[in-house]
């Protein structure tokens, strides 16, 4: 049984939600029409919460379990 955790912290995980809500604008600025403002703020916002996501060191937060025998 592994004794790791592939939770993460809440501050990578609020940099996560960050960068889905951009996703998710992005998405609906793409099927209104498409609107290509609301696609660049969705984008922005993406950017923005990738750039969160590497200050809080998002990539240490996964654990390596033991190899299976």
């Amino acid at each position: 049984m592994s004794s790791g955790s592939h939770a993460g912290r809440p501050k990578s995980w609020i940099a996560v939600a960050i960068i889905f809500a951009g996703f998710a604008v992005g998405g609906l600025g793409v099927v209104m029409g498409p609107n290509w403002v609301v696609f660049g703020a969705g984008a922005a916002v993406a950017v923005l919460g990738g750039i969160l996501a590497l200050a809080v060191d998002i990539m240490t937060d996964v654990v390596v379990d033991d190899p299976r025998q």
